[in-house]
C-alpha cells in the first residue's frame, strides 16, 4: 500500500522498545494508525540471526504498509542488513535510526550519536538507499545532539535520498524533559526540505495532535510513548473526538489483550500486566485492580477482570 503523504491525517506509530510489538501494532492498525514502524532492530544483531531479533520483525496481516526501524553506525554492517532485508517479503520500507538517546546505543556509536557526525550519517543513509529494493527509505531524528541544527540534519537525509523524515522535537540531551520539547525547530525543518517532515514528541491527546500540526506545518504525525497506555488515541484523533467512550476502551483493550494471546500464548497474560498497568491509571479502584491480574496467570480469569473492570 501506498503512503499517502496528502491526506490531512496520516498517523504513524512510533517504535518503543518493549511495548510497539507485533500485538501492539496490530491494534493500533485496526483502530486508527495508517503506518506501524517495527521495534528498533539492531543491524548487528540482525546480521548474527539473533533470534530475539528474527522475532522482533515479524509482522501483522493487517500492518500494511509497514516499515522496518534498524540501527547501526557502520556501512557495512547496515550494506548486510538491507541485503538480508531484501530476500523478507511484506516490509515496505527501512527508516534509519539516527535519534535514540539510550546510553548503550549512543555509546555504540548509533542512534543520536549520528547526529555528531552528519556526513557518516549521510553516508549511511546512501547505503540503504543503493542497496534497499523496497519501496521507502526514512530517517527518524532528533533536532541535534547537544544543540540544534533541525535544517542541516533534513537537508543531509533529503540530499541522501531519503523519501522523509521523522523529527522528535528535543537534542539528544533533552533526553524526554517536558520543558525541552520545541515543535517551532520542526517547522524550520519543514520549511527547509521538499520531502515530507513527520513530527513527533509528547503527542498525547487531540488537543496537541492539532497544535502540532499547526505549529508544524508535519505532513504527518508519529506517536510512540503518547499511546503506552491510550493506544486509542489514534481512534480519537480519526474521529476527531474529545473523549473515547469506555466502552471503546474496553474493546481496544480486549483487542489488545487477545492479541497477546495470540502470539504469546499463555506467557501472554504475564506480559500484559504491564499494559494493564498503564491502561487502569487514573481509573477508580486501580490498586486493587492490579493487585488481582497480577496475582493470575490464567487467561479466562485475567479477561474477566478486564471486563468487569472497564465495563
Amino acid at each position: 500500500m501506498k503512503i499517502d503523504f496528502s491526506k490531512k491525517d496520516l498517523l504513524f506509530l512510533a517504535p518503543l522498545a518493549g511495548y510497539t510489538d507485533l500485538p501492539f501494532r496490530q491494534v493500533v492498525k485496526k483502530f486508527g494508525v495508517d503506518v506501524t514502524v517495527s521495534e528498533m532492530i539492531s543491524s548487528n544483531a540482525f546480521i548474527h540471526h539473533s533470534t530475539k531479533t528474527l522475532r522482533m520483525l515479524e509482522k501483522a496481516p493487517n500492518e500494511d504498509p509497514y516499515i522496518v526501524q534498524i540501527a547501526g553506525n557502520s556501512e557495512e554492517t547496515i550494506k548486510q542488513a538491507v541485503l538480508l532485508l531484501n530476500d523478507m517479503d511484506g516490509i515496505d520500507g527501512i527508516d534509519l535510526n539516527c535519534g535514540c538517546p539510550v546510553p548503550k546505543v549512543v555509546n555504540h556509536g548509533s542512534g543520536s550519536s549520528l547526529l555528531k557526525d552528519l556526513p557518516k550519517m549521510g553516508r549511511l543513509i546512501e547505503t540503504i538507499k543503493k542497496y534497499s529494493n523496497k519501496r521507502y527509505l526514512s530517517v527518524k531524528s532528533r533536532l541535534g545532539f547537544e544543540s540544534k541544527y533541525p535544517k542541516e540534519i533534513a537537508k543531509v537525509v533529503e540530499q541522501s535520498g531519503a523519501d522523509w523524515i521523522t523529527l522528535h522535537g528535543r537534542t539528544r540531551s533533552d533526553k524526554y524533559k517536558p520543558d525541552r520539547i520545541d515543535y517551532n525547530s520542526i517547522a524550520d525543518a519543514k520549511q527547509a526540505v521538499s520531502i515530507p517532515v513527520v513530527a513527533n514528541g509528547d503527542i498525547n491527546s487531540l488537543q496537541k495532535y492539532k497544535e502540532v500540526k499547526e505549529i508544524t506545518g508535519s505532513d504527518a504525525v508519529m506517536i510512540g510513548r503518547g499511546a503506552v497506555g491510550n493506544p486509542w488515541i489514534f481512534y480519537q484523533i480519526k474521529n476527531d473526538l474529545e473523549v473515547v467512550k469506555k466502552d471503546k476502551i474496553k474493546e481496544i483493550i480486549l483487542e489488545h489483550f487477545n492479541s497477546m494471546l495470540e502470539v504469546y500464548g499463555d506467557l501472554g497474560v504475564a506480559i500484559f500486566r504491564k499494559h494493564l498497568h498503564t491502561y487502569s491509571k487514573n481509573f477508580p479502584l486501580a490498586s486493587s485492580f492490579r493487585d488481582r491480574v497480577n496475582r493470575t496467570n490464567n487467561r479466562d480469569i485475567m479477561r474477566g477482570y478486564i471486563e468487569e473492570f472497564f465495563s
